[in-house]
This record gives structure tokens, sequence and C-alpha cells, in this order.
């Protein structure tokens, strides 16, 4: 049994690293959102920066190690056996709860949910403790410091409010006295600018960065024989105002003098300074645990006493941490900072929700969005009736955006905000942090820097009319998933803790696994879902000038529509011939995917008519037909997969074998008819389209054939009204399908003329 703990140690140990790989991939947008969403810098100088301030901020963070040692929980009243279990729990918990948000690409708290994961396992050895004794639920109070839980709950709601109404206000009164043209402005703005800035900046890195560490806590003869920590929070003016002066006079040299773009250099510090603090006080998060566990172990190993008597007084003492192991840990974080796609995906939820341009919107909206965009919406009408004329024409001229021409292949590489707004989320999130670590406040660097992103794009009107709605619902999304955090974190380390504690050799192995497979599935379902992304069947949005080059640029769409639509119509009749629930829930999934992609081109129609000049609106008109017709084609397969779907999965009688007979012609002769179309289009053999519309009428035929049969065997024989239904529906659906794909192919027919070359959009470069 001894030899059990050895081996969870090991399993510790490894848990660990995994942890800071899922751990950083979610905590990377704290210090990448700005620099990446501005582009104000490259993205391997960014990835460099951001690697410093992580390796540098991971050898500092020993002293923030106590945390998971004593901060929740009482380890006196817990004895060896009993801690080792609460760890496992935690680490195994905290891995797979990590990594689901790093799945689903949202951003949460990984403070708050070590800390949940802490209490929940805590909280579930002791009841059993307590059962065991004959003790009252009360009791519980002793084993957990509960003073600790409500300060992270009322931080979680003061991080969400605080920071999105400073970051908004801050950036509103940044934006109306610097406007879009912020490089044109006096050097003397630019220098107060960066002085206000760099001084929140620096001071943050002392006490957020530097504060927690062992080195803060040494005395300094140099500060008078105080510690560092002493210092910085007795002189917090004089710091402030000996530093405000040594940065404004700095910043007005290198703007005056050395032509520096101050807003880069504010974003290059401001980002080394929130990795840095990442590091030195989250790493906790993820080595806390083991760490622990580890000293723990040793104590007990050189003891002799069994684990079951052991108490764990040991753990309420200080221990440093080897700065080896920090190191090693910095150099994990690092290398998963480079490498995590998961981490992107991350990042990428938090600016596409504050981009200033258009984004694909990836939340929808629901009552609460559209409840605040409403009362947002009046209150803007009331401070424009309060406010006179003049003054409002002033504020509106401020927030006029530069108009910046660039081909639409290359809209990607414009930034999702400028210089302005990233130096306000970086010195606003810094002044907060380092406000509440002052005041020994426990706000979440995750939800300050998030809210104060999100403020800072509603005050920039990042947020206007056409996205808004979908804006906001991200952001509930987002708070709504830090609450779910600290609820699913404490219920799911309670129970592992509780499984584990039943048959620590049989669960402890056995939850292990499972973890593992979890993981492992979840990663393979990752690489599918990238790859789906690229896949070469999506649509590709039109952007030629002219009816011809539009023909050659759609033939693509077509041909992919065509192939998969013929896939969707026969897995719809092949699953309704055999009964198959899973193929036609699988084939309702892919018509969906389907339909999504034909409504995103259809989307795209505004930017695509704006790109043409005057003498192309024959163009315009041609792209919408054919969008039309591609979406009444998908409308028919939607309807046929689904009505399909919903006859089995609610158990209605089978096709009769005549039906599905027919229906399997019906199929053939549709197969036939796509196969030819799209090797037309895949081809670009527009001339042949006059063969496939002759053969229009033969399946038509065929169709008509079959309604007539139903009608006599319905007169004469149908016993069952849903088969009967059914039936017709997908016929009558099958015929709305040929006629939209005939229509379509007409369009092309009637357009394509093969004597005039195809024009597309000059870039920039060609004119």
């Amino acid at each position: 049994m001894d030899n059990i703990y050895l081996y969870m140690i090991i399993a510790l140990a490894i848990l660990a690293i995994a942890d800071l790989v899922v751990g950083v991939s979610n905590d990377a947008v704290n210090f990448l959102n700005s620099a990446i969403g501005s582009k104000a810098i490259s993205f391997k100088t960014v990835m460099i920066v951001a690697s410093a301030g992580v390796a540098v901020g991971a050898v500092f963070s020993s002293g923030m190690m106590e945390v998971a040692r004593k901060g929740i929980f009482n380890p006196s009243e817990f004895m060896f056996d009993e801690i080792m279990i609460i760890f496992m729990a935690v680490m195994i918990t905290d891995i797979l709860l990590l990594d689901f948000f790093n799945s689903v690409g949202m951003p949460t708290s990984t403070t708050v949910s070590i800390v949940f994961e802490l209490l929940g396992a805590a909280v579930a050895i002791a009841l059993i403790k307590i059962g065991h004794d004959g003790g009252s639920f009360g009791d519980v109070i002793n084993y957990i410091n509960t003073s600790k839980a409500s300060q992270i709950i009322f931080g979680i709601l003061l991080s969400v409010v605080v920071a999105f109404s400073i970051g908004a206000l801050v950036q509103w009164f940044s934006r109306v006295l610097l406007s879009y043209n912020f490089e044109k402005k006096a050097h003397w703005v630019g220098a107060l600018f960066g002085g206000f800035a760099l001084t929140a900046i620096t001071y943050f890195i002392f006490m957020k960065g530097l504060k927690g560490t062992s080195y803060a806590k040494e005395s300094y003869d140099i500060l008078g024989g105080n510690t560092m920590s002493h210092f910085l929070e007795t002189n917090v003016l004089p710091i402030v105002l000996v530093s405000f002066t040594f940065w404004s006079l700095l910043s007005y040299s290198l703007i005056a003098f050395a032509k520096t773009n101050i807003y880069k250099l504010i974003i290059i510090v401001g980002t080394f300074a929130l990795a840095l603090a990442f590091a030195g006080n989250d790493l906790v998060n993820f080595i806390g645990v083991p760490v622990a566990a580890y000293n723990a172990f040793l104590e007990w190993s050189a003891s002799g006493i069994p684990a079951h008597e052991f108490p764990m007084d040991v753990l309420a003492e200080k221990v440093p941490t080897n700065n080896w192991l920090l190191f090693m840990a910095g150099m994990i974080m690092v290398l998963t900072l480079w490498f995590s796609t998961k981490a992107k995906g991350v990042v990428k939820t938090s600016l596409d929700l504050s981009s200033q341009g258009e984004t694909k919107e990836r939340f929808q909206p629901n009552f609460l969005s559209r409840g605040f965009v409403r009362t947002a919406m009046v209150m803007s009408q009331v401070s424009s009736y309060l406010l006179p004329q003049s003054v409002q024409e002033k504020i509106d001229k401020q927030f006029e955006k530069p108009v910046i021409k660039m081909p639409k292949d290359k809209a990607y590489e414009l930034p999702a905000f400028d210089l302005v707004r990233a130096a306000v989320n970086l010195m606003v999130a810094a002044v907060l942090i380092s406000i509440a670590t002052s005041y020994k406040l426990p706000l979440s660097t995750t939800y300050v820097t998030f809210m104060v992103a999100m403020g800072s794009s509603l005050a920039d009107r990042a947020w206007g009319a056409e996205s808004a709605v979908y804006r906001v619902a991200g952001v509930i999304n987002v708070i709504g998933g830090w609450f779910f955090t600290a609820f699913s974190a404490f219920t799911a380390a309670a129970l592992v803790a509780y499984l584990l504690n039943l048959n620590l050799t049989v669960m402890f192995p056995v939850l292990l696994v499972a973890a593992l497979i979890l993981l492992i599935r979840s990663s393979m379902l990752h690489t599918k879902k990238s790859k789906e992304v690229k896949a070469e069947d999506s649509l590709i949005k039109a952007e030629s000038s002219s009816v011809q080059g539009v023909i050659y640029e759609s033939a693509n769409n077509v041909a992919n529509v065509v192939k998969r639509g013929n896939k969707i119509y026969t897995n719809a009749i092949n699953g309704l011939a055999k009964q198959d629930l899973l193929s036609l829930k699988k084939n309702k999934k892919q018509i969906d995917k389907l339909s999504l992609e034909v409504d995103e081109l259809r989307d795209n129609i505004f930017y695509f008519i704006k790109n043409l000049d005057e003498s192309s609106v024959g163009a315009s008109n041609f792209y919408i037909n054919i969008l039309g017709y591609l979406q009444d084609m998908t409308q028919s397969l939607e309807y046929i997969s689904k009505v399909s779907y919903k006859h089995v999965n609610n158990n209605h009688k089978k096709l009769k074998f005549n039906q599905i007979k027919e229906l399997k012609e019906v199929d053939a002769a549709l197969e036939c008819l796509f196969n030819d179309t799209k090797a037309v289009f895949d081809s670009n053999a527009f001339a042949e389209i006059a063969g496939i519309l002759d053969r229009k009428e033969e399946v038509l035929n065929i169709l008509s054939e079959k309604i007539q049969k139903q009608v006599e065997r319905t007169r004469t024989e149908e016993s069952s009204p849903k088969n009967t239904t059914l039936y017709f529906g997908v016929l009558l659906e099958t015929k709305d399908l040929l006629t939209a794909t005939m229509n379509l192919l007409e369009e092309y027919h009637n357009s394509h003329d093969a004597s005039i070359k195809p024009a597309t959009i000059a870039s920039p470069e060609e004119e």
C-alpha cells in the first residue's frame, strides 16, 4: 500500500506538466491579446517578449506556492493519506476542466478553478471524516478556510463590473483626446500618455510581478533595512510621481528626437509585464499542488508513521521551491506559448469580440444580449439629447475611423484594433491588478484583462448596430463560463475525491487512465476540427468584377455543393431504407453545415457589391441569382434530411419495399445528373451544360410517375398517413431540388461567353 503514494507522486509530476500546457493555453490570452490584436509588432516579436516575461516570472514565483498548501483548507486537520487524495483529485479535475475550456476557445480563470477544486476536494474529505467520527455538518468550518472562497467569489463579481466600467471610461476619454490620428498629435500629448501608461505598467511589475515573490520578502540595506514588499506598500505616491516624471521625459525624448512610436513601446513593455505577472503568480495554479504533495511525501517518508496517522501540520510551514524546478516549469510554459493551437483559439475568441472590423460572429444572440443592447441604445439617445449638438459633433469626429483600402484577400492582415486601444487595455489592466494586489483583493488576471478589453471595445464603438447583439452575447457566454468554472470545479473535484477515497488502489489508476483517454480524445477532436476548417470542400467567396470572372470563380462552389448535396440526398434515402437513425443524424449535421456556408456567402454579398465598379452591375446580379439557387438547393436537402430523421426518430412505420425501391430509382437518376454536373464545373466545360439541361424532362417524368403511383397506392392499399406524408414530402422536395439545380445551370448556360476573358479586381500594386 505504501508504494501507492510513490506512484501518486510520479503521476502528479506528469499531471503538473500536462496542467502547465493546458493552463498556459488558456491564460495566454491575458498578455497576448493586445499585442496580437493591434499588430503593433510582429507575431514573432510578441512571442519573444511574452516568452521572456514568462521565463522571468516563473523563476520569481517561489513565494506564491503557499496558496496550494494552506490557503484554502487547514492542513493540520488532515492526515497524509487524505491530503494525497485531495491533491490527486484537484490535478485530475483541473486538467480536464481547463482542456475543455481550451477546446471550446473560451478564456477562464486558472486561479478560480484551482481554488474551487481544492475547496471541493477538501470539503468532500472533510464530510467523510465528519461522518466517520459522528460529527455535525457545521464542523466543516474547522477544516475549510471559508473566508478565502468568499473573497474569490467577491473578486469575480468585482472584476467583471469594475474592469469593464473603468476600461470603457478610460478608452472613451483616450479616444476623445487622441482620436484615430494620434500619431499626428503634439509631442507632449504622446509623452503624457506614455508617462501615464508606462508608470502604471512598471508599478504593476513591482506590485503584482515581484511583490509576491521570495525576493520581495528579504531585507535590503538600500531600502533602509526594509523589505521590498514593505517599501512598495508605504511609498506608493513618491514611487508613482518619480516614475511618471521619468517616463514622461523619456517618452518626449523618444518621440521628439528618436522618432519612436511610443505606443508600440507601451505595448511591448505591457506585454512583458502581464506575462511576467502571469507566470509569477499563476504558476502556483499548475505546479503548486504537486510541489506541496512532494513536500508532504518527503516528510511522511522520513517519519516512519502510517499514512493514516501522520498529520499534515508540515504544510502550514513555509518551504521554498527549488529554483531549477521553477526554471523547468517556465520553459514548458514558453514552449506551450509557441506551439499550442488551442492557445491561439482562446486568443481568437477575445480578439473577435473586441475587433473594430467585421468578423465571423461565433455567438448567437439571446434575450439578455438583446436587452442590454436595447438599453444601451436608449441611454445613447438620452445622452445625445442632453449634450449640445456642437459638442456631440466634435466627439463624433474624434471617433471617425480612417478608411483603409485593402484587397479582400488581404483583409485578415488588418489589425483588430489600433495602438491606442491596445495601450489602454494594458495600462488599465495593470492599474486595476496593482490596486487589487496592494489591498490584498484576490482579483483574477484573466477576468480583469478580458473585461477591460470588452469595456474598451464598447467605448471605442467597435460594437456597432451590425455586431453589438452578437458581441454582447459572446461576453455573457464567457462570464457564464466563469461561474460554471467555479461550480464545476467544486463539484467534479469533490466527486473525484469521493471515488478515490472509496478504494485508492483501484480508483487511482482507473481515474488516471480515464483522464488520459479524455485528454487524448479531446486532442484528436481538436485536430479533426482544425482539419475540417481547412477542408477542400469549403465554399469560397467570389471576388471577381465581371460576370465571366464570377462564373469561373464560383464554379468550384457549385461543384462542391452538388457533390455534397448528392451525398446528403443518397444518405437520406439509404438511412430511410435501413432505418439507420445514427446515419440520418450525421446527415442532418452535414446539411446544417452546408446551409451555414451558403448563408455566409449570402452575407458576403454586401462586400462583394462594394468592390464592384459601375460597369460591373451584371456580375452582382449573376452572383445574387447563383447564391439564391444554391440556397434553394440546400433548403430542399435540409427538408428531406430532417423529415427522414424525424420519421425514424419517432419510430414510425418503415417505408414499404416498393416505396424504397422507387426512391432508390430517383436517387440513381439524380446521382447520374449530379455527377455529370460536378464534372462540368470541375473542368469549367460550361458548353456541356446544354446536354444536362436536355435531361431535365426525363428526371421530372420519373418523379411524376412515382408521385402518381403513390396516389394510386393511397387510394387502394396505403394504411399509414405518416408514410404517405413522408413519401410525398421527399418526392416534392426532390422536384424542387431538381428545379433549383436546373435554374442554376440555365443561369450559367445563358451567361457564359467563351470569347470573353474573365476580369478580376486589380490589387493596389497592379494599379
